[in-house]
């Protein structure tokens, strides 16, 4: 076996540094800087989709659809559920830009929806109007005092934080109707 010259070992580092190089350049660059908008945003994101196809998934005549027995008994039927949900996106962001929210979200407020088509509009509105505030958050803003009867005393991004986990429990009821009714909710299919 021939022994390396210098010469030889020098060319190998050198095609070997310029081989890699762009390997190393684009595993060593920094990350874009996280936004407050881009850190919040895929999260809402995932309940909108999440809980919008679960409330589509039900159909119409089950609308009125509520468990009766045990631990269940006076719960909210299916409708009232998607209800609720979108009067109280509608209540935590408007606290969120210093807005009156609306009345009696625990009761699904104001909103004359009824019927599946009715309110699937109001809770995708609702869900669109909460992204709007979301992508007006900054770090210089996230922090400023937000509150209001829903959220009670906190920030932007307190309340913020709030309405996904508030979205994500009714969105746990809605799975429980689905299934009690022999439907397999969008996102386990």
């Amino acid at each position: 076996m021939q022994r390396p010259t210098p010469a030889r070992i020098g060319f190998v580092a050198l095609v070997t540094m310029f081989w890699s190089a762009p390997f190393t350049a684009a595993q060593t660059s920094p990350k874009p800087a996280a936004t407050m908008t881009g850190t919040i945003l895929p999260w809402w994101t995932m309940i909108e989709q999440s809980f919008v196809a679960a409330a589509d998934a039900m159909p119409d005549g089950k609308w009125a659809f509520a468990p009766k027995d045990g631990a269940f008994d006076g719960v909210r039927t299916f409708a009232e559920q998607v209800k609720h949900v979108a009067c109280a996106n509608y209540a935590f962001f408007q606290e969120i830009e210093g807005k009156t929210p609306p009345d009696a979200c625990e009761t699904g407020g104001p909103n004359p929806a009824r019927t599946k088509s009715e309110l699937m509009t109001y809770l995708r509105e609702s869900f669109a109007y909460a992204r709007q505030v979301i992508e007006k958050m900054t770090p210089a803003n996230a922090l400023d005092p937000a509150s209001g009867r829903y959220g009670g005393e906190s920030t932007r991004l307190g309340l913020t934080t709030l309405a996904i986990w508030h979205a994500s429990d009714h969105y746990g009821q809605l799975v429980i109707y689905l299934r009690l009714n022999g439907i397999v909710p969008p996102a386990s299919r």
